[in-house]
């Protein structure tokens, strides 16, 4: 998700925590709208389970010894699910949640995504299971190089290409490059969301967020209400979320309501987030942000409002606090921020959902443009890659939502509709299937 600039692991804010109930996984909740979506398509079982599993699970230990004296032992996973459509493509989280089975559902959610939006990549996903925001930039370095120097058979511009996700940004992804230029020699297109310096594309950091927006202004319409006259509320100020929130405030949306791991703030005249981002690239927290009202985060999400944007981590929507959401729309900035239950509830009360598989893809298209400037050693200015960002994901929402009125279904079925066909097209003409 991250890219450009970049601070320090240690001191950017913690992402939002975990708090669905324990018995709903991402696994489960990307496998039932698979389900969903294969059942319409009437894929046969034998192909299902070809679609449905990975080609490639790894998994490896990482011993690191920490400034209190004491190896630690964190495990890294690298899961590449489909490589039918091109080299598998997927991001790199640090979160001590982070396990094989999570791991394993976003690789899949990946392969969909790279194909809802057309871009030539498979899907895959990597994470670790370290405390990222608990540790030290030297400890998370070491952590990172440990991690490439056992998975780098794995990686290459034509294999997997990584990217920054959760709790990783731009300097995590200089050292990948850098340990596995020391392996295979200078390769910068063998990982996306680089600083500039290192051949990262201008626009890349504010991809997702700004991928978030584009599909607010294509779903507007359907709302008969003007950007200028949303109210939004953001849950999670990472990077999808604090961009989201800064290029809606651009277009004129009033940021009503934000929550972080730290807290809930919530003013009805509007929060400034280019204000509140510096404020907390300062080490401020929400907690402690003085130009809000402090709210609970059951108050943040009964906050009335046009937009809900969740961009923390998956399953924060549930079924015991769905019915709080007082929304119209909800675009998914995170990947499967909404659990089964909890979107059917939301379909119930007539919310129009933006799913993760096409809301949040803004990252992997300009990781896409930033891949083919590297492999042609050649860089387009910002203006060119948020044009060309904004046409591919124009384009995807138009083919989704034509889709689902075709289908008379939702834009996530039939998001998961065209994805599933395209991967399907593809690899029955390679001869996989």
């Amino acid at each position: 998700m991250d890219g450009g600039q970049a601070q320090s692991v240690a001191e950017r804010p913690t992402e939002q925590r975990r708090t669905r109930p324990a018995e709903v996984s991402n696994y489960e909740i990307v496998n039932h709208y698979f389900g969903l979506a294969a059942d319409r398509l009437g894929v046969p079982d034998d192909v299902r389970q070809v679609l449905r599993s990975s080609y490639r699970e790894v998994q490896v230990q990482i011993p690191v010894r920490l400034t209190d004296g004491k190896i630690h032992v964190y495990t890294g996973f690298r899961v590449q699910h489909n490589g039918a459509r091109g080299p598998y493509k997927g991001g790199l989280r640090y979160h001590e949640d982070v396990d094989l089975e999570e791991v394993r559902a976003l690789a899949q959610l990946m392969t969909w995504k790279t194909a809802i939006v057309g871009v030539p990549f498979g899907g895959a996903k990597g994470g670790i299971d370290c405390p990222a925001g608990a540790l030290r930039p030297a400890e998370v370095e070491r952590i990172t190089r440990q991690f490439v120097d056992k998975v780098d058979q794995l990686l290459g511009p034509q294999r997997d290409i990584p990217a920054p996700d959760v709790n990783t940004n731009a300097q995590v992804m200089a050292w990948l490059m850098d340990e596995y230029a020391k392996l295979h020699g200078f390769e910068p297109a063998v990982v996306t969301g680089k600083p500039i310096s290192l051949g990262g594309s201008y626009g890349r950091e504010a991809a997702t967020g700004r991928g978030v927006v584009y599909m607010l202004r294509e779903a507007a319409p359907r709302l008969e209400i003007l950007p200028k006259d949303m109210r939004v509320v953001i849950q999670g100020f990472g990077n999808v979320g604090s961009w989201a929130a800064r290029i809606a405030s651009d277009i004129g949306c009033r940021i009503v309501g934000v929550q972080d791991a730290t807290g809930s703030i919530h003013r009805e005249d509007g929060i400034d987030p280019c204000a509140l981002q510096e404020y907390l690239a300062h080490g401020g927290t929400l907690h402690d942000f003085e130009e809000a009202e402090q709210v609970s985060a059951e108050e943040l999400l009964g906050l009335e409002c046009e937009v809900f944007i969740p961009a923390a981590l998956g399953g924060m929507i549930h079924a015991d606090n769905v019915d709080l959401l007082n929304c119209r729309m909800v675009i998914e900035g995170a990947n499967a921020p909404t659990t089964p239950m909890a979107n059917q509830a939301l379909a119930d009360k007539g919310v129009l959902v933006v799913p993760d598989v096409l809301a949040n893809a803004g990252g992997v298209v300009v990781s896409y443009f930033e891949w083919v400037q590297n492999l042609q050693h050649f860089r387009w200015d910002e203006r060119e890659v948020n044009d060309k960002l904004g046409t591919i994901m124009r384009r995807a929402f138009r083919e989704v939502a034509a889709r689902a009125q075709q289908d008379d279904t939702t834009l996530r079925v039939a998001a998961y509709e065209l994805g599933i066909e395209r991967v399907l097209e593809t690899a029955q003409t390679r001869g996989y299937i």
